[in-house]
């Protein structure tokens, strides 16, 4: 890359950063073509606060997109099917079933053991918080009520007031593309999420190949001064960038990289991800809105309050978050198979049995 001209450098990081947010495109509709009617029965069956959680998080993982778990919950919410109590927990998994992708991510820099130490963390720092947040909030909420409480009293306030809908300009990009892809091949989700997963490592290999090639100490000043200069910046740019693409999976698996590059550290990316996190809720809150649906308005809202609650306790003991991380990526970088038997079990082993005990009993 040293001996190509700036200009064309630049072109290949562009082109590989579109193929890489076109593979995570991909990769839901090929998950979404393999579960989307698994999600939909899953949700259905939600009975209990702690199942919910599990159920969140399989079908989330399934389809790749808390959105879309988002928005089964609603419709069962609003066809009586699924009761407040019962949907909360619900989102509650969806938030943990989203970081997959940022885990899956970070398998691109599984060769290089320096770079692995780096992004693994940056992947899985998103999942600690979020599993931390869940532990302090659920059983909270299966007692007290919290976050039921307030978003309904959010819902009464704003209901009937109205919304608009935005279209992402990254889904406006890549979708035509990933249904084409899709179609192509006759929807088979097997060799659409196997394609997917090709074209995000070689795209990852380009971005992260000419992001090292192209960064010059200005560069370095432009993020590290104007985006993620402290954790205000680097939160605001967070929620910023999620609320205009609509998608936290795609924001927070960019950073992923970027950490792996050594052009981001774990403290920048943490806040970050919290705004990521919050910049989520944003869209659907907005959406729900237009619906006037007190129950689409009430989850939407406790989606977000989950998330401000969360940050609110946790981001001033950041440190417990971000040092399960670094230790956490430190052993699965020197143990690298342990970096996919977590992925395996988190996101789908353990929702999976939990799942199957629950209909059992």
């Amino acid at each position: 890359m040293k001996r190509v001209p700036p200009g064309v450098r630049i072109a290949i990081f562009v082109a590989a950063l579109y193929v890489f947010f076109l593979s995570i495109s991909l990769l839901g509709s090929g998950f979404k073509c393999l579960g989307s009617g698994f999600a939909k029965t899953l949700l259905s069956v939600t009975a209990a606060p702690v199942a919910g959680l599990f159920v969140g998080i399989l079908a989330t993982s399934l389809v790749q997109s808390s959105s879309s778990t988002t928005s089964l919950v609603v419709g069962l919410v609003a066809a009586g099917t699924l009761n407040i109590e019962h949907a909360i927990p619900v989102i509650m998994g969806a938030n943990i079933g989203t970081t997959v992708t940022n885990t899956l991510v970070s398998f691109a820099h599984v060769t290089r053991q320096t770079e692995f130490e780096r992004a693994f963390p940056a992947a899985v720092v998103h999942d600690i918080f979020n599993i931390l947040a869940v532990c302090l909030l659920l059983p909270l909420e299966m007692v007290f009520h919290p976050l039921a409480r307030v978003s309904g009293f959010l819902a009464r306030a704003f209901t009937g007031v109205g919304g608009f809908t935005f279209v992402s300009p990254l889904k406006f990009i890549t979708q035509p593309v990933a249904h084409a892809v899709s179609d192509l091949f006759g929807g088979n989700a097997i060799i659409v999420i196997a394609l997917s997963l090709v074209l995000l490592f070689v795209a990852l290999k380009f971005v992260v190949d000419t992001m090292r090639s192209l960064i010059s100490r200005r560069i370095e000043l432009v993020v590290d001064k104007y985006l993620f200069g402290n954790a205000a910046k680097a939160l605001l740019v967070g929620l910023v960038f999620t609320s205009i693409v609509q998608s936290s999976s795609a924001t927070t698996s960019i950073a992923v990289p970027m950490a792996g590059a050594g052009l981001l550290t774990l403290r920048q990316i943490f806040p970050y991800s919290l705004g990521a996190n919050i910049g989520t809720t944003v869209t659907a809150i907005l959406a729900a809105l237009v619906t006037g649906s007190p129950g689409a308005i009430q989850i939407a809202f406790a989606h977000l309050c989950f998330n401000l609650f969360g940050t609110a306790v946790w981001y001033p003991l950041r440190v417990v978050p971000i040092r399960l991380a670094e230790l956490w990526g430190r052993f699965c970088a020197r143990h690298r198979t342990w970096a996919v038997v977590y992925t395996i079990i988190l996101f789908f082993a353990i929702p999976l049995l939990v799942v199957i005990l629950t209909r059992r009993l």
